[in-house]
This record gives structure tokens, C-alpha cells and sequence, in this order.
């Protein structure tokens, strides 16, 4: 069976594409669940979607093409838009460099920032969507877990994760260079989720003096406020609100812009003209584009904060061997989990199989000799058991050292054709 990867991320593809691209969470579990039907039984998949990456993972008996075909179809379908418009983004993995290019993920060395700590909750959602969805089989829900441990020894066994570096931190860094200090500074959170609680620590750590966060929900914003002694409001209260910031981070799960160019040039006037810094770290945008072109207004987004995460990695960049030594090591340690398993079936039928003729012959021999007491009968059974036992430990032990070479699945196929036992599947 086959494991592939196909996606795209900020290495390969626009801003502009990845918000056309954006997965909606609550449609993914019946995405997939409509999705891994077209494999068969045993297949599954999952979907890695966060704001800078979009990747589908199957594992499947389909050869690699045919899989990555069939991903390129989903993606066309799920976002509406025809493959010509983003094929050309696309990168393509399977079996040993779609595990090592997770295990890299995982470790955050593909982050825009990297060190990011983000990257192992989104995995875990990932994980639990699948779940949901029922499309995870064990050699996925294993591809995770170890994918998870790679990542927690690279940040346990490393400095790659020293400083607690987030884009959420990357902005902060962007908004303090830009406005040289931020203390006494007034910041207005747009959302309640993770990263906008690691934006709003940063930002109070460095000085800033008065921070109002915002969300659909009163209560999650409430929650998150109380613990910077912050004020709550609620998301529709925004345009009201807006003047009194001078640093605006919006980081929503919106599908659509909440803030437009309108809202900020009320706000600019009602401020006098006093400039206003604002980051939006959503994907899709939460503020329009337009709204940059405001007097006064200045406005980044992802794009914009690759500079500052350059820089990030240039100070991780000795890191960066020892992270990719651990990574090589738990991929290894997968592939070699993956190729017993493919063994475990074969093993089953062999061992079967020799201990159904001994347990015939037997059978035949204690019948034609029927004066044996049963301490005789049980002598000859245990017998009977060494020599198939003694039999079978040189083919077991082969069968075990296959598997762990890279052409397993044919071997384990000859195996298969030699003995006669075409239906034990290789897992």
C-alpha cells in the first residue's frame, strides 16, 4: 500500500491562492468521509489545513499516480475551483519522502516561522477531524503519533523551539520594529483563539498599556481579556471601537472580510489622523486589501511577515542539523514499524498453515495407534510441535529481515507465490 501527500504551502504558492483554498474546519470530516470511499475499505486519509498550507494524505493500495490524481480532483472540487488555477502550486510525496516531509512539518522546519510551536496542535487537529470523519486507519493514526513524538523531541532535545517563537510573536516583532516601542501603546485583538492569545502575551509583555479583544462570542472574548486585564466586546461592536487602536491583529477562522476600507477611514478621522499599525494574520484576510491604501493606515499580512521570519531562521540556522538527524531517525523508526507490519500477515498464514499439517498428521498418526497412553499422546503432540516450530524459525526470521528492506512488498509477494498464499495481503 502506498502512502502519498499532495498540497501546497507558503513555499509554493500566493497568499491570494491559499485563501481561495481554505477549508472551512466543520466541512472537513464530511470532506474526507466522502473522499477515502473512493479508496475501499482499508484506506484512509486526513487533511493538514492551516493558514499557510493545505495538504491531503492518503494511504491507499492505488499506485502513487493514481492517488495524487485523485487528491487533485478533491482538491478541485472542495474549493470550487478548476485545476488549471492551482496544479502548477502543488507538490507531490509518497512512502518514504511523504513520512519524512510530515516528520519535517511536524518539527516545524517548514514553518514560515520556524521553531513555531502551533504546528503540533494543528496536526492534532488534524488527527481529531479524521477521527471524527472514521478515515483514519492504523497506519495513518500511527503516522501521526510518531510525526507528533518527532516533533516534541526536536523542541525537548533542541533550541529550535528557544523563545517560544509563533507567527503570532513574528507579528509583534513586525509591529515593534515598525513603531519602534509599544509602550503606553493601545492594541485591539480580533479574535480569541490561540494565536490571538499568543499575540496579545507578546504585546503585553512589551509595554503595550490598554488591549481590547473581540469575538462573535462575548464569552470567549471575556475569557481571554480577563487574563491581561483587558476589555471584552463583542465582534459586531468592532467598527465602533476600531479608532481607539493603535495596533490592529486580526486572527479569525472567518470565511469573509469582517473589516474594510470604510471602517478604517472612519476610524482614522476619528482619531485625527493618528496612524494605525494593523496585522492580519488570518486565512482568509480579515481586512481587506484596500484599507492599506488609507493616509496613515498600515496594513500587513502574511506575506509581509516572511521578511521578519528570515530573520527568525538566520538565528535557528545552527539548529537546523541536529533537527533533521532526529527527524531522518523517527522516519526510519516509522518505515521500519510500517514494513513489520506489511510481514504480520504472511507470518499469520505461514504459521497456520504449518500448524494445520502438523495438527493433521497427527491426527492420522494417534488414530492408527490407539494403545498410546495419554502421557504418549502428549509426548508425540509436543514433538510434533518442535519439529514444525524448528521448521518454521529460519522462514520467520527471513520473512522478519525482508521487511525491512525497501523492496518488502515484493519480496513479501514471492514469499506469497512460493508457498501458495496469494490472499495474505500486504498490509
Amino acid at each position: 500500500m502506498t502512502i502519498a501527500i499532495t498540497g501546497l504551502s507558503h513555499h509554493t504558492s500566493p497568499l491570494a491562492l491559499r485563501e481561495r483554498m481554505a477549508l472551512p474546519v466543520e466541512r472537513i470530516p464530511a470532506m474526507l468521509q466522502d473522499f477515502n470511499a473512493r479508496f475501499g475499505a482499508d484506506s484512509g486519509c486526513f487533511i493538514l489545513a492551516t493558514c499557510n498550507r493545505l495538504e491531503v494524505y492518503v494511504h491507499a493500495r492505488q499506485n502513487t499516480e493514481a492517488i495524487h490524481r485523485e487528491i487533485t480532483a478533491f482538491l478541485g472540487k472542495a474549493t470550487r475551483l478548476e485545476e488549471s488555477e492551482f496544479s502548477d502550486f502543488l507538490y507531490h510525496y509518497s512512502n518514504e519522502a511523504a513520512v519524512k516531509h510530515l516528520f519535517s512539518v511536524a518539527a516545524s522546519l517548514d514553518s514560515m516561522v520556524v521553531g513555531e510551536n502551533e504546528i503540533m496542535g494543528q496536526i492534532q487537529r488534524a488527527h481529531d477531524l479524521a477521527s471524527e470523519a472514521k478515515t483514519l486507519n492504523r497506519q495513518l493514526s500511527m503516522l501521526i503519533q510518531r510525526s507528533l513524538k518527532c516533533g516534541k523531541r526536536v523542541r525537548t532535545e533542541t533550541a529550535m523551539g528557544k523563545g517560544k517563537v509563533s507567527v503570532a510573536s513574528v507579528a509583534v516583532d513586525l509591529a515593534e520594529a515598525k513603531l519602534k516601542q509599544l509602550t503606553g501603546k493601545t492594541a485591539l485583538i480580533v479574535g480569541s483563539g490561540q494565536v490571538s492569545e499568543l499575540a496579545l502575551k507578546s504585546l503585553v509583555e512589551r509595554g503595550v498599556e490598554r488591549v481590547l479583544v473581540l469575538n462573535r462570542t462575548l464569552a470567549h472574548a471575556e475569557e481571554l481579556a480577563s487574563r491581561y486585564q483587558g476589555e471584552a466586546l463583542i465582534l459586531q461592536a468592532l467598527p465602533c471601537h476600531l479608532h481607539r487602536a493603535d495596533i490592529v491583529i486580526s486572527s479569525t477562522g472567518a470565511s469573509d472580510i469582517i473589516l474594510r476600507a470604510v471602517d478604517f477611514q472612519r476610524a482614522i478621522e476619528k482619531r485625527g489622523r493618528a496612524p494605525m499599525f494593523v496585522i492580519d494574520i488570518a486565512v482568509p484576510r480579515d481586512i481587506e486589501k484596500e484599507a492599506g491604501r488609507i493616509d496613515n493606515v498600515y496594513c500587513y499580512d502574511m506575506d509581509d511577515l516572511e521578511g521578519v521570519a528570515e530573520r527568525n531562521l538566520r538565528k535557528r540556522q545552527d539548529e537546523i542539523p541536529a533537527c533533521l538527524e532526529i527527524v531522518d531517525k523517527e522516519s526510519l523508526s516509522f518505515l521500519q514499524w510500517q514494513r513489520r507490519l506489511s510481514s504480520d500477515p504472511l507470518i499469520k498464514s505461514l504459521t497456520q498453515s504449518f500448524n494445520a499439517i502438523r495438527e493433521k498428521e497427527l491426527a492420522r498418526t494417534l488414530s492408527e495407534l490407539p494403545g498410546l497412553s495419554e502421557k504418549e499422546r502428549e509426548k508425540l503432540e509436543q514433538f510434533s510441535k518442535r519439529i514444525t516450530n524448528t521448521m518454521l524459525r529460519m522462514p520467520l526470521r527471513a520473512i522478519k529481515e525482508f521487511s525491512q528492506m525497501p523492496e518488502h512488498e515484493l519480496l513479501v509477494e514471492h514469499i506469497q507465490t512460493v508457498f501458495g498464499w496469494g490472499d495474505a495481503k500486504v498490509e
